[in-house]
């Protein structure tokens, strides 16, 4: 806890590498994870950098490695939604010894082979899938079209009249023969040299075309058939259901057609249809003798592709079992060493020397770790001289770095969304730990609800582990990393239901019964002389009196008030640690007494003697069971201050009524601290500035002066992001500064402290919407005595807790604690305006 309330130091280093040891240095600073690297190339493009020619090596050996997972995720040798954890395991196994398992050039040779002999099966077996899909076609076309040339021949034998066609049924069987039965017996020739369709002469030219097409398309294409052919033709088709499409190498619902026709230019017609309408034509002879010939040889190259494929198949799965054995440690080499190029892009390069100079920060109490690794890694790489590191001195404000575990980093987190922390700045985390559940918890109290929370949270807790590895989506990523969040949030929760004595809204005397009782004498309830009140929370007895949202209404709007003071109260107390907090600079600690005085004395003061001081009237009250209007007194105490009134028919007796003299005196106090507030901190920084002479620039922090300048003669402290040196000062800009800062503090006292009043708001509306809900939907259907309707009544109860106030209203307390402590309690002290700390680490290797 002790490294959460401000962030750790910072340094920024200065590192000449030999060149021999840049990429092994860089390596062993990446497995350290505690260096980041300033970018000295910031004008240079990514094509201008010095290793743009090995990213873009890595880049393309990251795509064949894809596009083996893209090939063993079809193949379902692999899931692709483990592969992430698997890939950040490899990498953290392949730091042991620092030896890399493969070496890069041979990965290319071998990832360029791969890809090679991949495409070879792929492309191989796309052939013989789209010859075997051709020979399926082929088979269902002899087998049904076929079918058709048989009935007519059963036809032609019963009946020898002439021939009559007709439409046919759904399937287009044809149930006469297009001629003389005799004639067609006898007579029927094929004259065509097309291989997919057949003519035949009797008197004239008669051929048949074969095929299948979409059976979507078969309306259309009968009937642009019938309007090119005029009606001098005769189509049948019959539907065969999914069939794989050589073409388009996908399954689709086809129909097989014959279709009739006479004469050369028919034919040329109905090809040009067939091939605009995606119809896959072929040869169908006309003999059965031919017919069953030609379907028991296509059933023997179909058996001998299938063998083919099947081969092709085991073949290719072999090579991507060992390809899978290997991906993982590959792509993390890949991975790795495409951000060592980054990272080396960004240094500068001194040819002379023959070594690069790099710039970063680091966290000072991590500086012998990465000592210790610059000097192993000058050992293994045989570099002739070892690296330099100094330490740079710069008034460039660091960046910002918190050590925290998995169960902060979700708190961490609700603070970084409004704003990182500036450097050195007190971390709001530390107290939003505690007061984040428990604003939820007042807005949120129930004992039923907090239990359904914590049992989420539980599931989500104890089998993280199981989670982490399962590619999830947005709000499930969301809530499962917040899941420490909502275990306090539940256990808050259950505290302050027990607070309320509420299980999903239901009264509870988990503590006694109350001790109020029933006099029958003046039929009011009445407490016993001697008698204690409820032991623990809200007294049970409240519940469905006619006084009972009186009461909460009254209880929970001062409570809200109590609690939004202590937290604003806080927040200006947190503000006195930063102040005290000597930053970095020069006559630093001058201004922060000067902020100190000015600042933190006067906005106490200010808050304490206003709301606080309504605060404490609130507790009064309630201990010392005065019954004075709390009200009047804080309109008395700003519209007449000192005056003692009480309005009519109330007790002058009150004690709280004899306190004018020290409300005035408040009053006096609050309106001298806001000219505190404005006045003194310009005139003095003015008066500080005219003592400076011209406002001569910031004397050298500390170190030698060969530590500010860079390896080529820059001045660091001057070209290292902000500028060094000091400011020129502008009264006005400074006074018009502490005016904008002092109306806000001023206004925001009361808007801030009304705003809290959301607490009673919304822990008010939670309480009555459950009520309501269990009232009406699940007492209502017991008292009705049907079986059907409780068990519809507890239907539809349980459906609207779980969708209602499980879900809306636990999201609205959310955002609405969310706000108070961004707007209402961190901009007390909270600037917000750093940026993070981003080191060059490999953990971070990710799936794309």
């Amino acid at each position: 806890m002790g490294d959460l309330w401000r962030s750790q130091e910072m340094q920024l280093v200065q590192l000449v590498i030999p060149a021999e040891a840049a990429h092994d240095t860089v390596e062993k600073l990446g497995y350290v994870g505690k260096v980041q690297f300033k970018d000295l190339n910031r004008e240079k493009s990514a094509f201008q950098r010095t290793y743009a020619n090995q990213v873009k090596r890595c880049d393309e050996m990251q795509r064949k490695l894809r596009f083996l997972l893209e090939e063993m995720g079809k193949t379902e040798i692999v899931d692709l939604e483990t592969k992430s954890q698997a890939l950040q395991d490899a990498v953290a196994n392949s730091r042991s010894g620092f030896e890399k398992q493969h070496d890069l050039d041979e990965l290319e040779v071998t990832l360029e082979e791969l890809e090679h002999d991949l495409c070879d099966i792929s492309a191989a077996m796309t052939k013989l899938e789209r010859s075997k899909s051709e020979l399926v076609e082929f088979q269902l076309v002899l087998d049904r079209a076929g079918s058709f040339f048989d009935s007519a021949r059963r036809s032609a034998s019963i009946d020898s009249n002439p021939a009559q066609t007709t439409a046919g049924d759904g399937y287009g069987m044809m149930e006469a023969p297009l001629m003389d039965g005799n004639q067609y017996t006898s007579d029927m020739q094929q004259v065509s040299r097309d291989p997919y369709s057949t003519t035949s002469s009797i008197n004239t030219r008669l051929g048949f075309i074969a095929g299948l097409i979409p059976h979507a398309k078969i309306a259309s294409f009968e009937r642009i058939l019938f309007r090119a052919m005029r009606g001098n033709m005769f189509l049948k088709h019959q539907e065969v259901g999914l069939v794989m499409d050589p073409a388009q190498c996908e399954k689709q619902n086809k129909s097989v057609f014959v279709v009739f026709f006479s004469g050369e230019r028919s034919r040329a017609k109905i090809l040009k249809i067939c091939d605009a309408f995606s119809a896959n034509r072929y040869p169908l002879p006309e003999e059965p003798v031919k017919q069953a010939s030609m379907r028991s040889e296509v059933n023997a190259r179909l058996l001998e592709l299938s063998q083919t494929v099947e081969a092709s198949e085991d073949q290719k799965r072999t090579l991507l079992l060992r390809i899978n054995h290997d991906w993982d440690s590959w792509m993390a080499l890949v991975k790795r060493e495409k951000m060592i190029y980054h990272s080396l892009n960004k240094f500068n390069i001194d040819v002379t020397s023959k070594c690069l100079v790099a710039q970063g920060w680091i966290p000072t109490k991590n500086r012998e770790e990465i000592l210790q690794a610059l000097k192993e890694a000058c050992l293994e790489s045989n570099a002739p001289v070892n690296t330099v590191f100094h330490q740079v001195y710069t008034n460039e404000s660091p960046p910002t770095y918190f050590e925290s575990s998995k169960v902060i980093t979700a708190f961490q987190s609700v603070v970084d969304a409004y704003g990182v922390a500036r450097y050195r700045e007190m971390n709001p985390t530390v107290f939003t730990i505690v007061t984040f559940p428990f604003l939820f918890a007042i807005m949120f109290g129930d004992i039923g609800h907090g239990l359904l929370m914590l049992m989420f949270g539980l599931y989500m807790v104890l089998s993280e582990k199981k989670m982490e590895k399962k590619v999830k989506n947005d709000m499930v990523e969301m809530a499962f990393g917040g899941r420490y969040l909502i275990l306090l949030m539940s256990i808050f929760s259950i505290y302050t239901g027990f607070l309320y004595n509420e299980v999903f809204s239901i009264p509870t005397t988990f503590f006694g019964p109350s001790k109020w009782v029933w006099n029958n004498s003046t039929e009011v309830y009445a407490m016993p002389a001697g008698s204690s009140p409820y032991p623990f929370g809200v007294d049970p007895i409240w519940h469905g009196t006619k006084t009972e949202l009186t009461y909460l209404n009254s209880m929970k709007m001062k409570m809200s008030i109590v609690l939004g003071v202590c937290q604003m109260l806080l927040g200006i107390g947190v503000s006195l640690w930063n102040y005290l907090e000597k930053p970095t600079g020069p006559q630093s600690s001058e201004r922060d007494m000067l902020s100190i005085v000015c600042e933190f004395v006067p906005r106490f003061l200010f808050l304490t003697c206003t709301f606080g001081y309504l605060a404490i009237l609130i507790l009064v009250k309630w201990f010392s069971g005065s019954k004075a209007d709390l009200y009047l007194l804080m309109i008395n105490m700003f519209l007449s201050p000192g005056a003692m009134e009480c309005g009519k028919n109330c007790e002058t007796s009150d004690p709280l009524y004899g306190l004018g003299g020290l409300a005035g005196f408040l009053v006096f106090v609050a309106f001298c601290c806001v000219p505190w507030m404005l006045l003194p901190k310009p005139f003095i920084l003015k008066k500080r500035h005219a003592k400076k002479s011209g406002g001569e620039a910031y004397d050298v922090l500390s170190g030698d002066d060969e530590d500010l300048m860079d390896y080529n003669g820059t001045d660091v402290s001057q070209s290292a992001g902000h500028e060094g040196g000091h400011e020129e000062f502008d009264f006005g800009e400074e006074m018009v500064h502490n005016m904008i800062h002092t109306i806000e503090f001023v206004l925001g006292a009361v808007s801030n402290t009304a705003s809290y009043l959301r607490l009673w708001a919304l822990s008010l509306a939670h309480s009555q919407l459950s009520s309501v809900f269990y009232e009406k939907c699940f007492v209502s259907a017991l008292e009705s005595g049907s079986a059907v309707a409780i068990v519809i009544g507890f239907y539809i109860w349980a459906l609207a807790t779980f969708g209602v106030l499980m879900i809306m209203e636990s999201l609205s307390a959310f955002l609405h604690a969310l706000r108070l402590h961004w707007v209402e309690y961190q901009n007390k002290f909270y600037q917000g305006d750093g940026y993070q700390f981003e080191p060059f680490t490999f953990t971070n290797i990710k799936m794309d």
